[in-house]
């Protein structure tokens, strides 16, 4: 670029001297500062490694800079003034040129990528009013000469990963109003020249490593609105002077080590104060009575201090929203309750682990916007009243551990928007209402630990989004309801141990598959553990202990490669403890005592060690490792007439192998011969499963297979759009290119692997048409339900419409819908490999063959490539088509073996699912352009973990203001998640990591994600992302 610009700025100059007559002198400068400021702007566009939203595409020669977007220039000089790029999702760094654009008021690139150290150049910027820099990666100390900008109004570099201290020097910037320096890793003492700068308006600072006292110099600032130190090290009390500052707005600084108690009159001395959160210190004392008078106030949080005494009057709170006094000592009843009855949009009130007496009063129906209510571990006693189901938009119920009595209300059912519900440790009775099937959108129920009684409802089986059940130690009787056993959503536990429960296991439990922990223990059942129990694949803890199961432990649990504890004890089980727990991987916690096992114990895996296994109670075991002090199993004699009798069964069985083999060959050549004279290979057919349908159906389905129908094209085929006329069935017509070569052979295949899959994560074929067309043409198509929202591909990567909506409408993928679909691929893979008969190896996955639903469910697709392991593991001759070059897959995707000549395996699926892992979490494509001499998606991930994982991870995962996560949660989710893809991609095939392992992995981390968010629920602790 400085070989364009710089000699035509020379020659510029040179004209410009000789034509002085024709141009006022003060041009000369005008021009050079031009020049100076494109340069500046086009070597801050070369800094930039990544720009999808081509936001800087228009920054070229083509027009003016004044013209690029986010430039905006001053009329009279043609400078450049403000560069406003914010939320663009840049990554790259930031140039030390941006010092020349010396007429610049204001800077603002907030919420992008970008990274390295701020340049101390920005110093150089007289003129600048408003540097925001928030939300980005830059690290590095916070330049001292920024003081310079003596202009500054707003100084915001928060939500970075800043060092150091906040400079001396920033007591010169006299006019500065918002001073944000939230979420870095700072460190030192709060200034006390913060004082004196008058005009402050915000201080937000919170999320660092500040300690020392609050600066009572605070109190001079009379123009403050917004002061915000939470999630730091600050110890000490409130300075007075503090709450003089009669223009508060918001106080925020939960999460210190602040101690004292709060002024009796805070609330006269700040009347504007609409936000008071000082959660998590170490405050105490009674609860200020003047909070009557906090007519603005919406948000007051002062859970987890020592506060006590009792609560006063809210009754002049009209506008308050939130409400969290948890985790104090405030006693009493809660009747002041009462006086929260005016606060129409209260919608959250924690009142939980305090020392509350009394009854939950009848009028708390009235609360009809709350959404949150708890109470739990309080002095509580009665019924709980049946007005609480008129709290129509209630999302989360806690009233644990207290003392309430009688029956669960039916009214509950009422609760349509219910999520959680935690009744546990109460001395609640009767029987669990049926009503309960009415909570579709219940994720976790707790009523463990009470005296609920009579069988478990049948209609539980309805609550569709149930993820954790635990009805625990009770006296609940009856067999275990098969619609309970039907919930596929279950994932974190399944929980009915200590209850008087009667009969024999569910025959199928297979809709459990991703549940994650299952508790039967101390119960009365029987019966021997269902073969069907080996789909529970992603278990990792089972209790079964203190029933009265019998037989052999099945050889199905040898399927649970994920198990990590296993108690069997207390049973009736006989047979030999079988060799496969030895060869569980993760299984570091067996209990088989007291049973009736027999023979010798194993002596590898678990059973290596004496703390991680017992045997006890099982006296007809022996031998095993020494530290198990069992008796030496005595060695089997061997009889000669038994030895006879052995080799003479030898003989006539290899012989009579031998003579069906030979059978079978000449079957089936005889049957090839036959096949070969009477049929052609392009006539095989492989659909003969499906119902059929008609060319000209077909043909007036995509409306003559018009252009304006078609939704992809590839190698081997074309998909149009279709509505089938005899019930108005929107499908996908798959039409096969029968003119390029190897298009038949994908055609058989796919067919042959739809003939014998099914699944909820696989495309789903409805019919086929193998026909003529109109010309007398061979024609042979597959009819597939259509999915409404695209492909994987489009989600990522594309720009045109999806799901009827235009780029700049549409949704992005959010954080959990990307770890759902992760599930659902691997889901389908796990089938494929492992679940349906005869291993099927995919060969080809990628975003563009998942498509996806209305409900954003994954469906793998195109099997055009897939094959039965015993045709995978042939050698492929030459002749074999492929979809790139040679390459069983696609480039980018095929495992690095399949280009060395390799057979297929389940293996090379397993490194496709790696790379379209981290290819859905950091949104670049495997053949992307970044990644050349050598660099591969797999090496920029690796490179990254953990600590700057989040300078690669798709952007609009981490500026997604929908989200409820806070940047921490969200970085935890996504270095487990690429160490997941990470681990499936390496290049040598027996270090990637099994596909059921893979779910468990995945599944776990969606549900300690969700777990975050529900704990921060359950404690009411407050964060920046607050709505407040």
């Amino acid at each position: 670029m400085n070989s364009i610009f710089l000699p035509s700025a020379s020659l510029a100059l040179i004209f410009l001297s000789c034509c002085m007559p024709l141009y006022k002198s003060s041009s000369i400068p005008t021009i050079t500062g031009n020049m100076t400021d494109r340069m500046a702007l086009v070597t801050f566009k070369a800094g930039l490694i990544t720009d999808p939203l081509h936001v800087t595409e228009s920054w070229n020669d083509s027009t003016h800079f004044c013209s690029w977007i986010g430039i905006t220039c001053s009329l009279r000089h043609q400078r450049v003034v403000k560069l406003d790029l914010h939320s663009s999702m840049l990554v790259g760094t930031l140039a030390p040129s941006i010092g020349n654009l010396s007429f610049l008021r204001e800077l603002q690139l907030y919420n992008n990528g970008l990274t390295g150290e701020i340049p101390s150049e920005i110093g150089k910027l007289s003129r600048l009013t408003i540097l925001s820099l928030e939300n980005n990666s830059f690290s590095g100390e916070i330049p001292r000469n920024i003081s310079r900008c003596s202009k500054l109004i707003k100084l915001g570099v928060g939500g970075n990963h800043l060092v150091g201290s906040i400079p001396m020097e920033f007591q010169s910037l006299s006019n500065l109003q918002l001073f944000f320096l939230y979420l870095n890793n700072l460190t030192g003492e709060l200034p006390p020249y913060l004082g004196n700068i008058t005009s402050l308006v915000s201080i937000s600072v919170g999320g660092n490593q500040f300690v020392g006292n609050i600066p009572d110099t605070l109190g001079h600032l009379k123009n403050l609105e917004n002061i915000e130190l939470g999630l730091n090290r600050l110890s000490g009390t409130f300075p007075p002077s503090f709450f003089n500052l009669s223009s508060l707005k918001y106080i925020d600084i939960p999460e210190n080590q602040i101690h004292g108690s709060l002024p009796s009159d805070i609330f006269v001395a700040l009347p504007r104060l609409q936000k008071l959160n000082v959660a998590r210190n170490q405050l105490t004392g009674n609860i200020p009575s003047s909070v009557s008078n906090a007519t603005e106030l919406l948000l007051f949080a002062i859970n987890i201090n020592g506060f006590s005494g009792e609560v006063p009057s809210f009754k002049g709170l009209q506008k308050l929203k939130w409400l969290a006094l948890n985790r104090n000592q405030i006693g009493r009843g809660l009747n002041f309750m009462s006086s929260l009855l005016n606060c129409t949009q209260l919608r959250l009130l924690h009142l939980s682990e305090n020392n509350f007496e009394g009854l939950l009063p009848k009028f708390i129906g009235n609360f009809s916007n709350l959404r949150r209510f708890t109470a739990g571990k309080n002095l509580l006693h009665g019924n709980i009243p049946s007005e609480i189901g008129d709290i129509t938009n209630l999302e989360t119920l806690y009233l644990w551990s207290n003392q309430l009595t009688g029956s669960i209300p039916n009214s509950i059912g009422k609760l349509q928007k219910l999520k959680i519900l935690s009744l546990p440790q109460n001395i609640l009775s009767g029987k669990i209402p049926s009503s309960f099937g009415n909570l579709t959108m219940l994720t976790e129920m707790y009523l463990q630990a009470n005296y609920l009684q009579g069988t478990i409802p049948s209609a539980l089986g309805k609550c569709q989004s149930l993820l954790a059940v635990d009805i625990s130690h009770n006296k609940l009787g009856g067999s275990l309801p098969i619609e309970l056993f039907t919930l596929s959503s279950l994932s974190e536990f399944l929980d009915i141990s200590s209850n008087s429960l009667v009969g024999s296991l569910p025959s199928d439990a297979s809709s459990l598959e991703h549940l994650v922990l299952l508790n039967l223990s101390n119960n009365k059942l029987s019966g021997a553990i269902p073969d069907n129990f080996g789909s529970l694949i992603s278990l990792r803890e089972l209790y079964l202990a203190n029933n009265s199961f019998y037989g052999n432990i099945s050889p199905s649990l040898s399927s649970l490669k994920s198990l990590e504890v296993l108690n069997l004890s207390h049973n009736d089980f006989t047979g030999e403890i079988p060799e496969f727990l030895e060869k569980l991987p993760f299984l570091r916690n067996l209990n088989l005592s007291f049973n009736d096992f027999e023979g010798e114990v194993p002596t590898e895996g678990v059973f290596r060690n004496r703390s991680q296994v017992s045997v006890n109670g099982n006296p007809r075991l022996c031998g095993g490792f020494p530290d198990l002090e069992l008796p030496v199993c005595p060695k089997r004699k061997i009889s000669k007439k038994s030895r006879t009798f052995h080799s003479l069964y030898l003989i006539i069985s290899i012989c009579s192998l031998t003579l069906v083999i030979i059978l079978v060959l000449l079957f089936v050549v005889a049957c090839y011969q036959k096949h070969k004279k009477n049929l052609k290979p392009s006539e095989s057919s492989g659909i003969f499963f499906l119902p059929t349908i008609s060319f000209q159906s077909l043909y007036n389905a995509t409306d003559g297979f018009s252009e304006a129908n078609l939704i992809g094209s590839g190698k081997f085929s074309s998909v149009y759009r279709g509505i089938l006329n005899q019930n108005e069935t929107v499908v996908a017509v798959k039409v096969l290119k029968l003119q390029v070569e190897g298009s038949s052979k994908s055609f058989l295949a796919e067919c042959e692997a739809l003939r014998k899959i099914r699944h909820r994560n696989l495309v789903k074929i409805l019919t086929s048409c193998s026909s003529l067309d109109f010309q007398g043409n061979e024609f042979k198509a597959l009819v597939y339900a259509l999915m409404e929202n695209g492909s994987l591909e489009d989600w990522l990567h594309q720009d045109e419409k999806i799901g009827g909506l235009e780029q700049g409408q549409r949704q992005h993928l959010t954080l959990i819908q990307r770890l759902n679909i992760a599930i659902d691929v691997a889901s389908a893979l796990d089938y494929l490999h492992h679940n349906c008969g005869t291993p099927l190896v995919h060969r080809d996955i990628k975003p563009s063959n998942i498509l996806l639903d209305g409900e954003f469910v994954a469906h793998v697709s195109d099997f055009g490539l897939a094959k039965f392991m015993q045709e995978a593991t042939q050698s492929l001759s030459s002749s074999q088509y492929n979809s790139s070059g040679g390459i069983k897959g696609t480039i980018g995707y095929a495992a690095p073996e399949y280009g060395m000549g390799r057979e297929s395996s389940t293996y090379g699926d397993v490194y496709s699912y790696g790379i379209l892992l981290l290819e859905l979490f950091t949104g670049k494509s495997p053949t992307d352009d970044a990644f050349i001499n050598g660099l591969t998606i797999h090496s920029f991930a690796k490179m990254a973990i953990p600590k700057r994982v989040m300078e690669i991870v798709d952007p609009k995962l981490v500026y997604d203001k929908t989200t409820d996560f806070s940047l921490h949660q969200i970085e935890e989710c996504l270095i487990s998640v690429l160490q997941i893809g990470i681990s499936c991609s390496t290049e040598f095939p027996g270090e990637r990591m099994d596909i059921s392992r893979i779910i468990s992995q995945l599944y776990s981390t969606r549900n300690a994600l969700l777990r975050t968010r529900l704990v921060s629920q359950r404690v009411g602790s407050l964060d920046f992302r607050s709505e407040f």
